[in-house]
């Protein structure tokens, strides 16, 4: 695999809520979240274990079919990692889609225009090549964000824990007994989003929150992995924005002062983690600002191969 990134020119990442596809479409570059289980996880630092996903960032689909093909498979290394067969991945795909876009996403406030407008002119040129594009419901974006960070940072304050100076990690070099052993290193060692994280879900799994918080969690995650299940029994793919806006600047103040403004960005990428579907990032526009971004697409789990052909279609096309 490694060899391949570099013969692609790609690169890897992990896949939480959009750690992939976020960032692609930021830079104008394709990023990849598989389905959950078809690449194997061996290897990599847990942050949120029934969220986490390998995939490639490459300049092109074709190098992201290749890369994600090669990848996949089952692991002995990885339990949660599927048996089920890998398919060819880099067969563009003909005839014609059936496709839902959500418009809920498109009514969302906080939606760039310019994206929503570029991207409503890609479902018309889809529908104008023989398509059927049709507007489904998807009531639950709103809950979207708050249960995928309910749910992560719980497992990642779990996953984290072992991280204390003494197993694994930065050991401070003032510690001096046990307390401080775990107290400075752990203060010191991770940084300050790290650590919110970490209370925030330590706190979701105390006693007398568990129920309240992550267990409501994870039935409003099954509300959206079966609603989206039962909208690709319709539909071939889900399209949809990857991003509501471009890069924002590192020193910009609105994310500084409203830290809620940051975790928002990862609306439309958190379906597909919480939901354990296929998705990629597809770059396809520029900005009036000079900034690229991309378009999203689902498929149903395990459909690598036809998201792959589909997405090519995508790229090349329109």
């Amino acid at each position: 695999a490694a060899v391949a990134a570099d013969l692609c020119q790609a690169a890897l990442g992990s896949d939480t809520g959009g750690s992939i596809r976020q960032p692609a479409s930021f830079c104008g570059i394709v990023g990849v979240k598989p389905t959950y289980g078809r690449i194997s996880r061996y290897g990599l630092i847990a942050y949120g274990s029934s969220f986490d996903q390998i995939g490639p960032m490459c300049k092109s689909v074709a190098d992201a079919a290749l890369l994600t093909e090669i990848m996949a498979g089952k692991d002995p290394m990885d339990s949660t990692s599927s048996s089920q067969a890998v398919n060819d991945y880099q067969k563009p795909q003909s005839g014609s889609k059936k496709i839902a876009f959500l418009k809920d996403y498109f009514e969302r406030e906080g939606l760039d225009p310019e994206i929503k407008a570029q991207v409503q002119a890609t479902i018309e040129d889809l529908r104008a090549q023989g398509h059927t594009v049709e507007a489904v419901d998807f009531p639950y974006l709103d809950y979207l964000v708050p249960t995928y960070y309910v749910l992560t940072t719980a497992e990642a304050s779990s996953n984290l824990a072992r991280y204390d100076g003494v197993h694994f990690g930065y050991r401070s070099p003032r510690a001096v007994d046990l307390e401080t052993t775990y107290k400075y290193s752990r203060s010191e060692g991770f940084g300050p989003e790290v650590q919110r994280r970490i209370m925030l879900g330590t706190f979701v799994l105390s006693a007398g929150y568990y129920d309240a918080y992550y267990g409501k969690g994870q039935q409003v995650r099954r509300l959206i992995q079966d609603t989206t299940n039962a909208i690709f029994e319709s539909y071939d793919f889900i399209l949809v924005p990857t991003t509501p806006g471009t890069a924002f600047k590192i020193d910009d103040a609105a994310y500084k002062e409203d830290l809620t403004k940051i975790y928002l960005e990862d609306i439309f990428t958190a379906h597909a983690n919480l939901s354990g579907h296929p998705a990629i990032s597809i770059p396809k526009y520029k900005h009036s600002n000079g900034l690229p971004f991309g378009i999203q697409l689902m498929a149903p789990q395990f459909k690598e191969a036809e998201m792959f052909g589909f997405a090519q279609t995508l790229e090349q096309k329109i």
